[in-house]
Parts: structure tokens; sequence; C-alpha cells
């Protein structure tokens, strides 16, 4: 197992501080380039980070758990231990993370619930050791004043379900999850306030059920990414956003009728959002990133909000993209009590409007535009906090101004990249910063929340990077947590200090508190 390190080097450090004033000189203007610190933000705003249960869990074989969807594409696609088998074996250790996020000075922690793990058969009888173990978690994080923020899928439906009726693309899907909720909702709500109930359906239902890169891996040739699986690219996007969305509203619904006056909570849905760029200063590439934001963000929010589907989308999917029964469309606008953000990168786009003269068009050439973007690339996110600002300004301006949790956010490095994570630090500074700058234009912003908590089981990247404020050594047996120089900067702002980038790097640098960030990886 490997040591930490007592000390980092003085001149690795001056570089680093020198690179950070350069990047200073250059970057877009904004109130967050001053000091900020928390008493700027609300009272009540909520800061926290997250994980998810395959990411984190482990124990994927034990206590009466089944497989879902994404154990299935993890042992498919990655090779060797590459999978949540074990992850950070959350399930055991759970208690010492905890201990972490205090430690750390969260006020909220955000997971979710794995449906094969409290429901082994997607249906029917709960597992008493799911259930005993997510009692557990709730309890100590409401012990240790830690807010729990829980959602009920995240890429990972039972395979059970899968194998028999295909999941999200059968309506049955919606009785059955509606059950699961319900479940949940007995058997936590009185401890849980805040229940999202898919994350970003829009990106699953992308990779799922389109280019079948991501679980469940369903698409129709010429569009698959991967080969041998089944599904049609053509309809099954909209197919199963459409049957997610029938299924959040019916868990809401069922909430408010049943559970919301006794346990006061609320539920949301969260969307994988992005900032987007025309390529060139045209018109047909600035109607191009409208099209594309219809097709990402309105597919949801539309609904939600008005009860149907963008035009620009059904325009140009026509019979292949369902519609609502009027019923539906009531049940669907107004379901949602908050909305999830999903924000990391942006996305270039330009016009493209030959797509649409091809007879076989999936929800990739429906949008007709071609998108640059960095989903597939290992390099570090770039760092435009503004984009963030004009997502959120969107919300405001577009949809209500709905309550809002930034609900994941963060920085990939390597993974054998040091403890010393200068541009996670910057990244996260910026980001927090831009949240400011969106709460004083008047976006309903409730919190912020990392990502992620620790180094987790990445969907397309695997182990090979990280996004966590504590390195994972997986090298050791006990899958022992270190915290990076980002855990001790976002615990220095958790405390009210005011923060400026430079000036908390050199504060940290000799402060003899922080030397076990220098571990070296």
């Amino acid at each position: 197992m490997m040591e930490p390190k007592t000390c980092y080097s003085t001149i690795l450090t001056l570089k680093l501080i020198t690179f950070l004033l350069l990047n200073f000189t250059l970057r877009k203007l904004s109130a967050y380039e001053n000091y900020y610190s928390r008493d700027d933000f609300p009272q009540d705003f909520i800061f926290g980070s997250a994980t998810t249960a395959y990411q984190v869990e482990g124990a994927a074989n034990e206590d009466g758990r089944t497989p879902s969807i994404w154990d299935t594409f993890a042992h498919d696609v990655f090779e060797g231990t590459e999978n949540g088998d074990v992850a950070c074996d959350g399930y055991h250790k759970y208690k010492e993370d905890v201990k972490l996020m205090v430690e750390t000075g969260l006020d909220a922690y955000r997971f979710s619930i794995s449906w094969s793990r409290l429901i082994p058969n997607g249906r029917g009888p709960v597992n008493p050791k799911g259930l005993e173990y997510y009692n557990n978690l709730i309890n100590e994080l409401i012990s240790n004043g830690i807010q729990p923020h829980v959602t009920l899928h995240n890429f990972d439906l039972p395979q059970v379900l899968e194998d028999e009726y295909g999941g999200w693309v059968s309506r049955k899907i919606i009785r059955d999850f509606t059950n699961y909720a319900d479940v949940c909702f007995r058997e936590f709500g009185d401890r849980v306030l805040y229940w999202t109930t898919i994350n970003e359906p829009n990106v699953f239902a992308i990779g799922g059920y389109d280019s079948g890169a991501t679980p469940p891996r369903r698409c129709s040739p010429p569009f698959c990414h991967s080969t041998g699986n089944k599904g049609n690219s053509t309809i099954e996007p909209y197919l199963a956003v459409h049957n997610i969305l029938l299924s959040h509203s019916s868990a809401a619904r069922l909430y408010r009728r049943k559970y919301k006056e006794n346990q006061h909570g609320f539920v949301g849905i969260s969307i994988f959002t992005f900032g987007c760029h025309p390529i060139t200063n045209t018109e047909r590439d600035r109607v191009a990133c409208q099209r594309v934001y219809d097709h990402m963000v309105g597919w949801i929010m539309e609904p939600l909000v008005r009860g149907d589907y963008p035009v620009s989308m059904k325009r140009n999917a026509g019979s292949r993209i369902p519609a609502f029964t009027s019923r539906e469309s009531k049940q669907i606008k107004g379901s949602a009590d908050f909305i999830g953000v999903i924000h990391y990168y942006n996305i270039n786009v330009t016009d493209n409007p030959d797509a649409l003269n091809n007879n076989l068009r999936d929800y990739n050439m429906d949008i007709a535009a071609v998108l640059y973007f960095e989903l597939f690339s290992n390099e570090e996110i770039a760092v435009t906090p503004w984009k963030l600002v004009e997502e959120l300004n969107k919300l405001k301006l577009l949809y209500g101004n709905p309550p809002l949790f930034i609900y994941e956010n963060g920085q990939r490095t390597n993974s054998n990249s040091s403890l010393q994570d200068v541009t996670r630090v910057n990244y996260l500074y910026e980001y927090i910063g831009a949240v400011l700058d969106a709460l004083r234009d008047g976006s309903n912003i409730k919190g912020y929340f990392v990502w992620s908590f620790m180094d987790v089981f990445e969907l397309l990247d695997g182990y090979e990077s990280s996004f966590g404020l504590y390195y994972v050594d997986r090298n050791d047996p006990e899958l022992k947590r270190y915290p990076k120089l980002s855990a001790k900067w976002y615990n220095k702002f958790l405390k009210g200090g005011s923060t400026s980038i430079v000036g908390d790097l050199q504060q940290l640098n000799k402060d003899p508190s922080h030397v076990s960030v220098g571990h070296s990886i």
C-alpha cells in the first residue's frame, strides 16, 4: 500500500500557482473572479456531493441482490475486474464514508438506490437485507446531520425486467416503477425529503437506445456503436423517454396523493445539460443550437412544464415520437417539484439540414446538426463556467424559474494523477462562483453537489478516469480513501472562509494539517 508523503514539491506548487495566475488573466470576467465565501449564498442553500449505487456500493452478488442492466453492460464492455462488483465497497464501508462526509463538511449526500438490491425480481417481495442497508445508510446520514437526496433509477434497471419485456421500451415499466417508488416512499420517506425519480433520461435514452453505447445497449444498424444488440434506434429513444416521463409522473402523483401530507417531501427528475456553442456566427448554426437544446433539454422540460414535446422534435421525428393522451399530458405537466441539473461541458454545433433527407433516421439524425463534444474524451473538461450560467438562465426564462439543484458538476482527471488535483480545485472554484452569479441573476437554485465524493466506477471510462474528492486505493485490500486537495479546498470553503484560488492553494500548502494530500498515486 502506498504511504502519504509529508509534503509536495515547492517547485511544482509554484508552477501550478503561476499557471493559475496566468489563467486568471485570460478568463472571461465575472463576479466569481473576486473573493467569495459560503456566507454569500442563501442561509438555506445546500452544499453536498454525490455517488450512485452501482458506482460505489460493490457487493454486487451479496445478500440477495440481482444483476442490473449496468452489471450486464460492465461485464460485456470492460475486462477483468473493471466493473462494479466491488467498486468502492460502500455497502460495507458506509459508516466510514459518512464520517468522511462529516469531516468534509457536507450538508447533503446524493446517492441512488439499487432497485435490484431492494426488490431483486423487479417486482414482488422486498429484500430484507437491501432494506436494512438503505435504512442503515439513511440513519447514519441523518444522525450525522447530513441530508439524504435519493435517486430511484440511475442506468440500473433490474436485468430481469429488461429480459422479460424490454424494460423502458414497454408500458409495463410504468406499473413496476411506480410500485418500486411506492416501496421507497413508504420505507424511507419519513427521513428522505428529496427524491429524484430517474437520472438524466435524455442521455440514458440516447446512449442506451440509439447508439447502444451505454446500458442496456439497444440499437439497430447503421446507428450502433456496438454489435450484436437488439433494438430499434429509429423509435426506441423516443419510446424510452416517453415511458420514463409517464413513470416519473405516475410516481409523483402517487407521492402527492399518498405521502406528501405526512412526509412533506419533493419529487423531481434530473436532466443532462450542456453549454451550446454555434461553430460559425451564422443564423443557421444559431438556429441549430436551439434545435439541439430542444432535442436534449426541451425533450424533458417541455412535457414537464407544458405537457407536450417541442414542436421541432415532433416535426422532425413525425410519427416515430409517441403522442401523449390528454390525460397523460395533464398528469405530466407540473409533475416535477424540482429539476436536478447535470452539467459538465459544452457542445459545439453546426447545422446539417441534409440529415433530414434520409428516410432511415435515428434520434441523432432528427436533430439535423453535427455535434462535437467531450463526452468520449479522456481529457480534462474545459473550464467555461459562464456557460453554466447561460444554461441556468435558460431554465429560468424558458420554464418559469423552477427550483433547481446542481446535482452533478465536476472535473475529470486521469485515475493515476496526483492527489494534488489543482485543476479540480480550479474547476470547482469557478463553477461554484458561477452558481453564485446565477443566484444573483435570480435563478431559483437550492443546492450544489460535487461529482463525485470519491473516485467511482465511471459509466464510460471505468476506473481509467476519476472525478472524486477522495482517492480510493484499489491496490489496498481495504480500499483506503485519501483526501485530495479538492476535498481540503471544499472543506475550507464549507467552513465559511472566503476563497480565491491562488490564495487558497498557498494556504493549503503551508497548513501542516493538509500534508496527507501529498500522497502520490
